[in-house]
């Protein structure tokens, strides 16, 4: 970062004093960091604090010009080569997808065309609020980053989703846009994800697990990557990222039919559905009515997406076919069962992971994973956050499309 000129917006939350964390952490790395709080964040940390530990003095009202040289909020917004808000609270969120500027921060906002990173702050129940929610995926459609907020105790009483991301992740999410050029841009990626439904009748299906979760996570990290992202998925439990092309299935037939029609555009397919094997022989039409002590369901196999997209790689061998990554989820036997799909289906990664561990199976946050080459393993990834094994699984990818 040594450099890099970064605003970093604070607003006014209760965590608005881990801002200051931040700020020390983006000056000890080498940046440029000028502050802006509104009136509620200087409520809660002084202004003082946050220019002793830039070295710089802290803007506070859009009024006060100290410089009569230049006006202070398109300069500031000019020479930023980063735009951080944390916390941003969900007023602040709200401004800045309508575009109002009414204070020093919301103003220098509109007018700074830096990247953006937004680390959200609130209440559970508010950062699940439609309102908040499509505030987020229009800013997100955008080009604005976010630092999505951890689960755990918050200030208010509630335990749930809306605590502020910790300082070094906020610094890290920085570090990683001001790198240098995007790993995937320019390039075609198809990501699958969620769980498919195998219907019985109108209101009965047979389905698994899977949340979506690790699939959003690498689309959402795909297109901060520069990539144009198509996100096939299934059933989910959240809403999927912003600033993708979202296509929504329900079985495994629909998302063969979806993930197979773009074989011969995509650069990349990446397969972390989680497809049933099998479907309902017969489909009932109205809903089947109780009728005896048992049930009997016929099943049969349903189309192989993984499979059919390793027979179309044989097929081409002129180099037109996608990179695949295969996903793995197993019980045991880690190793064995994953390299046997990556050989048979063709794959040039595969992600495996035992969903019996702990912070390892559906519906974390988290995820344990071992991700596997023709060659055999090519890393072992602890317990992290799932944007973070995304994160790591495409800096992988890239670096194996570049040699190839």
């Amino acid at each position: 970062m040594t450099g890099k000129t970064i605003v970093l917006g604070i607003s006014g939350g209760i965590a608005a004093y881990k801002a200051a964390t931040l700020c020390s952490r983006l000056v000890s790395w080498g940046a440029q960091v000028r502050v802006i709080m509104t009136d509620g964040a200087a409520r809660f940390v002084t202004p003082l604090t946050l220019q002793t530990l830039s070295r710089h003095p802290v803007a506070t009202d859009v009024f006060d010009e100290r410089d009569p040289s230049v006006v202070q909020h398109i300069d500031w917004a000019d020479a930023a080569d980063l735009v951080i808000v944390a916390p941003a609270t969900a007023n602040v969120i709200g401004k800045m997808a309508a575009g109002i500027a009414d204070d020093m921060l919301s103003t220098t906002l509109l007018a700074t065309t830096a990247p953006i990173v937004v680390a959200p702050a609130m209440n559970v129940h508010m950062w699940e609020h439609p309102a908040v929610v499509d505030n987020v995926l229009k800013l997100a459609s955008r080009g604005v980053r976010f630092v999505e907020p951890g689960t755990g105790q918050l200030a208010c009483g509630y335990v749930g989703k809306g605590r502020l991301a910790e300082p070094e992740e906020i610094a890290e999410a920085a570090a990683s846009l001001l790198a240098g050029p995007r790993l995937l841009a320019g390039l075609k990626i198809v990501v699958t994800a969620g769980g498919t439904v195998e219907r019985i009748d109108p209101v009965r299906y047979v389905t698994n697990d899977s949340s979506g979760k690790m699939g959003f996570a690498l689309a959402e990290t795909a297109r901060e990557y520069g990539a144009e992202v198509t996100l096939i998925c299934a059933r989910t439990d959240e809403r999927p990222p912003g600033g993708v092309n979202v296509v929504r299935v329900e079985s495994a037939a629909d998302m063969f039919d979806e993930v197979t029609k773009r074989l011969g555009d995509a650069d990349v397919i990446v397969k972390a559905a989680a497809v049933a094997d099998y479907r309902p022989l017969v489909r009932h039409d109205t809903k089947m009515k109780k009728d005896g002590e048992t049930l009997t369901v016929e099943f049969v196999r349903n189309p192989d997406i993984l499979q059919a997209i390793g027979d179309w790689k044989a097929a081409h061998p002129d180099g037109k076919a996608p990179f695949t990554i295969g996903f793995a989820a197993e019980t045991g036997d880690l190793e064995k069962y994953a390299m046997d799909k990556l050989k048979r289906k063709k794959c040039d990664l595969i992600v495996a992971n035992d969903v019996s561990l702990p912070g390892a199976g559906f519906g974390t946050d988290t995820n344990i994973a071992s991700v596997y080459a023709p060659e055999g393993l090519v890393e072992s990834i602890p317990l992290s956050a799932k944007r973070w094994v995304a994160e790591r699984i495409w800096q992988l990818a890239a670096e194996r499309m570049k040699q190839a």
